[in-house]
């Protein structure tokens, strides 16, 4: 993407986090299937059952995502950048090979970007995420998943 993301407070949050290890480490957390099943869902609200990635623009984002008392929920979306080591955006608001969502749940765009500090490694996540009923206007939020 040439268009770097600007963010905005009022649509959008961020969460900074330094990780104690390789930057390689980190992007292989956050792009291979079995590692992100680990992380990204917090414990507490359920796990991840099944993932697949085609990391590369147009490439297929799907997790599916387990809780206690229900069936699993999908989750599809598409990568629109991938600089490796570097930055990592995916969407929900399009499918894989860019062709248009149709779903019933929040869209999000999530963008990270990765930057090696000494031997840690940086990683800030930006996600924006609109509530569905524009008249209310609110922000959606949640926790960091990992």
């Amino acid at each position: 993407m040439s268009k770097r993301f600007a963010f905005d407070p009022k649509l959008d949050f961020a969460i900074e986090r330094f990780i104690d290890a390789p930057t390689r480490l980190v992007w292989e957390a956050l792009t291979k299937p079995e590692h992100l099943r680990e992380w990204y869902m917090p414990k507490a609200w359920g796990r991840v059952s099944r993932a697949e990635m085609d990391v590369r623009p147009g490439g297929i984002f799907s997790i599916d995502i387990a809780v206690e008392d229900g069936p699993d929920s999908p989750n599809l979306g598409c990568f629109l950048d991938v600089v490796p080591m570097e930055r990592l955006v995916w969407t929900s608001m399009l499918f894989p090979g860019y062709r248009p969502a149709v779903f019933d749940d929040v869209p999000i765009t999530v963008i990270v970007t990765m930057q090696a500090v000494g031997h840690r490694d940086r990683r800030r996540s930006a996600r924006g995420a609109r509530d569905r009923d524009e008249e209310r206007g609110r922000v959606m939020t949640s926790e960091s998943p990992g």
